[in-house]
């Protein structure tokens, strides 16, 4: 017999549904379903479709009940710290806007001019900034925040649209900025500030915890009886690093690579002081009161930028004649940094990386392999200047480096090895939908400890290991540590 899980991603382009399977001391994770465009324009106003995403997570449900077996849990995560409003009956509080980059930018400078940055890093452990739900909160009317008897994010929402229980987790509560990890609860301070009160806040649960059967309505009409829904890490990044962290006892780093990439490691408790201010580290929970000590880096949006323009010069090549091309090119021919800010913005990145290499003394690539071997070296050892920077501030070494989603790339990804000097582990770009379905397995007793947990784990995720080989890397850290542009 086996245990049937539903884990939904809610993304602000796409939904997905995937179907977690507990069976004989395994458990897989597959695709059971997507769907589009949660978010609408409504006159030129981004809104969740609150309604159609929920009729989506039905229709997504009905066609898993057909099987035989029962569906024992259901749970929601998302990438997005968005919060909704609901009434005293239950029903989603109209409109439910996201907050525009421009009315979150005017909402924080607000912010800061009664509580400084420093003093809101020191209160919540992450980067102040435009955004979560202090910034979308503070920005509600008073009239709507008197209606409301409920503020959620984004997945706590849809768990209490299909349980009825209105609770919060840590993970999407420590992003909100309204939250205090070291007191391991909501600042009644920034509430304050924001103007929120704090009955209409959720009361937190820990990750992993049973809320309620599936609302006899629903469960009657769409054959889920059995299943009972679950808050889990309701942050993706929390999710995804759930399942390793119950697995891997040793000491490791982990690497999201994206448009901008984040790189961290995970400790027992929030990691909060000058330096790591500072040093532009924040601070994620998870499960079981770990937190996820993270920063932002340069990330892949250097490749996209090259490709769209080689693209619109005519000069379009397809992924693997690319990696290919850059395979074949010559080793450390040319190093950027590729934090430098002229990058960020170049509207032609191939001929920015030629300047940057002509201003340091080096031979500028001029050909897509040598340009593209230039960016995915440099990046390599930009992560390596990252890995370093942490050691520094846990005072320790890391066993391997984490890999984590589907956007990650091979060449990239040995670079890295190398770079590092510690084995890569590429991990599967469904591992935050196994996390969710994990931590759904422990709550409901499925799994009945940490100790089968992490053998399920290692019995289940499918990952690549790359180890490092002896290489001139060292050599091309010090050089890349040295890179000093001399503008003409």
């Amino acid at each position: 017999m086996s245990h049937l899980y539903v884990a939904c991603e809610l993304g602000v382009e796409k939904g997905r549904i995937f179907l977690g399977s507990l069976q004989n001391d395994k458990l897989t994770v597959s695709g059971a379903g997507e769907f589009p465009d949660p978010v609408v324009s409504i006159d030129g106003t981004p809104q969740w479709d609150v309604s159609r995403v929920y009729q989506q997570v039905l229709a997504g449900l009905h066609g898993i009940v057909v099987q035989e077996e029962p569906v024992r849990g259901l749970s929601f995560y998302s990438g997005v710290t968005d919060f909704l409003l609901f009434e005293t009956d239950g029903s989603v509080l109209t409109p439910a806007t996201r907050l525009r980059e421009s009315d979150a930018a005017a909402e924080f400078k607000k912010i800061l001019s009664q509580v400084p940055a420093s003093e809101l890093y020191a209160e919540t452990g992450v980067q102040p900034m435009p955004g979560g739900a202090l910034c979308q909160l503070a920005r509600e009317s008073s009239r709507r925040i008197k209606r409301a008897a409920h503020a959620l994010s984004l997945p706590e929402s849809f768990n209490f649209l299909f349980s009825g229980v209105a609770r919060g987790e840590n993970s999407q509560a420590s992003l909100s900025q309204l939250y205090s990890p070291l007191a391991r609860n909501w600042s009644e301070r920034l509430l304050n500030v924001a103007g929120v009160p704090r009955k209409i806040l959720p009361e937190l649960v820990p990750a992993s915890t049973v809320l309620a059967p599936v609302r006899d309505d629903i469960a009657h009409q769409h054959g889920l009886e059995d299943a009972k829904v679950v808050a889990t890490c309701g942050f993706d990044l929390a999710a995804a690093l759930a399942p390793i962290a119950i697995s891997d006892q040793d000491n490791w780093a982990f690497l999201c690579p994206d448009q901008s990439s984040i790189m961290g490691t995970i400790f027992q408790e929030a990691y909060i002081d000058d330096i790591s201010r500072e040093m532009n580290y924040s601070n994620l929970l998870g499960y079981a009161d770990s937190a996820a000590f993270y920063k932002t880096w340069t990330g892949l949006k250097l490749i996209e930028d090259c490709r769209r323009t080689w693209s619109n010069q005519d000069r379009a090549l397809d992924t693997e004649v690319l990696m290919h091309l850059a395979t074949s090119a010559p080793a450390f021919e040319a190093l950027i940094d590729p934090g430098d800010p002229r990058f960020a913005s170049a509207e032609d990145l191939p001929q920015a990386i030629q300047a940057f290499c002509r201003e340091t003394g080096q031979e500028a690539p001029r050909k897509p392999g040598p340009v593209l071997r230039c960016l995915l070296e440099s990046l390599a050892l930009h992560y390596r200047k990252g890995l370093v920077e942490l050691e520094y501030l846990t005072n320790g070494t890391f066993s391997r480096l984490y890999v984590l989603g589907g956007k990650s790339n091979l060449l990239l990804n040995h670079f890295l090895a190398n770079a590092l000097q510690i084995p890569v582990v590429v991990v599967p770009a469904e591992i935050a939908a196994l996390g969710n379905v994990l931590l759904q397995a422990m709550a409901l007793g499925q799994v009945p400890s940490v100790e089968h947990a992490a053998s399920l784990v290692h019995h289940s995720l499918k990952v690549q290991t790359i180890h490092p080989h002896a290489t001139a890397w060292t050599e091309a850290y010090d050089r890349f540590l040295g890179l000093t542009p001399v503008h003409p």
